[in-house]
Parts: structure tokens; sequence; C-alpha cells
């Protein structure tokens, strides 16, 4: 595998796009927007300049990186010659299988057809294509160039064959890949979702407020940050599109989501892509003030 296409140039687009071109590959970063691509090229630089200033990199390993990406918003040019696809669109599932079956035919036949859905069932997504067996997953972290694990999920029809290639690049890209079968959630947000649903209807039911609930999971269980601030950083609306996921796929109420966590998203407060969610967000300072409505 030399040739990588990534779909999507989000956050988790371009984050992808830089560990593959920091590893050597030749990355086709693809999206419908060009000022998003040239946003992502930026983000891009930033990171790489902040692994400069720390001695993690070399201004020659900078340079090689941003050299190996090249853009694109026709997704035919962008996937044309791609050896794997790994599609980051937004966690939509008609979005997704749209994706899918465009890049079943856009693509050559032996190309490989990742997804980093975080929830979406890999099978489902295979069975819009003519080659099941080459789809799979892999769920990156965020932030993509630090965080070390990727979940390499094997749908149902997912071969051997792919699955141990998609383990072997992984570990090229400097991470640890984790392979688990393709149930609702997965392993991480299996477990993850359910917390911080806990912790939000803990809020909502007013055992404790914002800072309280944050501060037990962070000193009492050696959490880097709290639930509710960790679902601002991941997006309200996405832990609410995982919640359903989870709801759907095993019918079983406690992974109904909190009413407040749907109110919340209904009123565009998403976290820190929106500026407010449990905590208000000023971009640029690293203080965390807790919002308005949930201020005692």
């Amino acid at each position: 595998m030399e040739n990588i296409s990534v779909i999507g140039s989000g956050t988790m687009g371009n984050g992808i796009a830089h560990v593959f071109a920091q590893s050597g590959f030749k990355v086709s970063l693809v999206d419908i927007s060009q000022d998003a691509l040239d946003r992502a090229m930026v983000t891009i630089e930033k990171n790489l300049d902040r692994m400069l200033a720390k001695e993690k990199i070399n201004e020659a390993t900078k340079v090689a990186t941003l050299s190996n990406i090249s853009t694109f918003t026709e997704m035919q040019e962008g996937v044309a010659n791609a050896d794997l696809v790994v599609e980051a669109a937004t966690e939509n599932v008609d979005i997704k299988l749209k994706i899918f079956k465009d890049l079943d035919s856009l693509t050559k036949e032996s190309c490989i057809l990742g997804s980093n859905t975080s929830s979406i069932p890999i099978t489902k997504i295979g069975a819009v294509t003519r080659r099941p067996d080459k789809v799979i997953g892999m769920h990156f972290m965020n932030p993509v160039p630090v965080m070390k694990l990727v979940e390499v999920i094997r749908g149902y029809s997912t071969s051997d064959e792919v699955t141990n290639a998609i383990m072997e690049t992984s570990k090229k890209l400097g991470k640890v890949p984790v392979e688990v079968n393709d149930y609702p959630g997965f392993v991480a947000n299996r477990i993850l979702m359910p917390m911080i649903n806990e912790a939000i209807i803990t809020l909502f039911e007013g055992v404790a407020g914002v800072e309280e609930i944050d501060t037990v999971m962070k000193l009492g269980m050696a959490h880097p940050m709290g639930p509710l601030q960790l679902a601002d950083f991941i997006g309200l609306d996405v832990c609410l599109s995982i919640m359903n996921v989870l709801y759907d796929g095993f019918g079983n109420p406690k992974y109904a989501p909190c009413p407040l966590l749907v109110n919340m998203v209904t009123a565009g407060h998403l976290g820190v892509k929106s500026g407010s969610g449990f905590y208000s967000w000023d971009h640029g300072t690293k203080d965390l003030i807790v919002a308005d409505q949930f201020k005692k």
C-alpha cells in the first residue's frame, strides 16, 4: 500500500491524512469544499509546527509530510490511484452509504475501503458495495497525530487478508491496532458513550453540577478529563448519534440518550465546535467556564 485517499478534511480527516503522510505514504485528501481543504492544510502545518517546536520531528520531516499530501474536490480524481481509502465524513449513515457506493464504482478493484466511523456497522457499509470482503473499519482516536489506538473493525464479510493488511498498515503509522468485531459501538464507544450519557443523566437529575461530576471522575478515577468536558470535545451531536446507534442496535432502554443531551443538540449547543456545551469555549484560552445554563 502506497497511495492513500482520505475522504473528508475535518478534524479526523486532516489528522488521518497527517499521520499517513508523515509515515511516508502519498495521500490524496478529498473534500467537496476547497475552503475546507485549505483550512485542513493550515491545521496540519500548525500541528507539524508544534511537533517541530517540541523536537519530535525535524524540518525535513515537516516539509516531506506536507509534500506527501495533495488535495482534491472531485472524488473520482482523488481516489483513482488509491490502494486504501479511509472515509472520515460526518457520522451520518445515509452520507456514508452514499460515499461507499460511489467509492465502489470509482476505485480500482483491489482497493481496500476503510471507514473511520465510530459506531455505524461495517457490515451495513460493506453491503452496499460489490466488495464487502474489502470493507473494514479504521477507527482513529482524536487527536489523531497524538493518540495511539486504532480500532480495526472487521465486518461479517471482511477477509482475513484485508484485516491483516490494515493491522500491519496501522503499525506502520506508529499506532497500536486492536481488532474488534462488528457490533454496535464496537468497543470504545460501547463503553465510553453510556458513561458519558450517565454523567449527563447525573447532571439532569441534579445529583451534582458540571464541575463536580468532572472533578470526581478526574480525581477519583484518574481520567485525564471529565466525561462532560470530553463530550464537549467529541461534539454533543456525535454523542447523541452514537447513543441512538446503540439504542437502535440493542433495543435496551439503558442506551436511551438523556433528554438533556437531546435538547442541547436540538438547541445547537454542541460543545467546542459551537462554542457552548456543558462549558463555554472561548477559543484560544485554556480556561473552562461552566456554561451559563449550568451555573449554580
